[in-house]
């Protein structure tokens, strides 16, 4: 059972770890318009995943947005352009942003917005094993830029 530690603790309030697992549902590429964003770097790996050149992978399936690079979108469904039948075509090759799913600051910032998360992401559930609190913390470093993110 996942305690919530109280506001004055130091420690975050998923510290016991939580209940996650993927289900491969694709939930997480689907939905309102956002942004995949990518590197420079993850550009080249995924246009090396997809025998593409550069030029050739920017050209189809990457939009600037200001200073950045973002994935496309489909135009109706707004899904990454690289899921289909609920399957990644880039799951080798995907960007950081993709491989620390769920662990986004945005979703540990309270018990209420993992919460919130859980409705749109079946893999956060009490069925599901519990990911050590060393393990999310990772996932954050990798998010925040401290650590590499490793491929697969």
């Amino acid at each position: 059972m996942l305690k919530v530690l109280n506001e004055n603790s130091s420690e975050p309030w998923y510290a016991e770890g939580l209940r996650f697992k993927c289900t491969e549902c694709g939930q997480c590429c689907t939905g309102s318009p956002g942004y995949v964003w990518v590197t420079e770097t993850e550009i080249e790996n995924i246009a090396t995943h997809l025998n593409l050149s550069i030029d050739e992978f920017v050209r189809l399936y990457i939009r600037p947005v200001k200073d950045r690079y973002s994935l496309l979108e489909h135009p109706k469904s707004f899904d990454c352009v690289f899921l289909k039948d609920k399957k990644c075509q880039i799951y080798m090759a995907r960007p950081k942003q993709c491989r620390t799913f769920p662990w986004w600051p945005q979703l540990l910032k309270s018990k209420k917005d993992w919460e919130e998360a859980s409705e749109h992401c079946e893999g956060i559930t009490f069925h599901a094993p519990i990911v050590p609190f060393e393990t999310i913390e990772n996932q954050l470093a990798i998010q925040e830029g401290k650590i590499t993110c490793p491929l697969a």
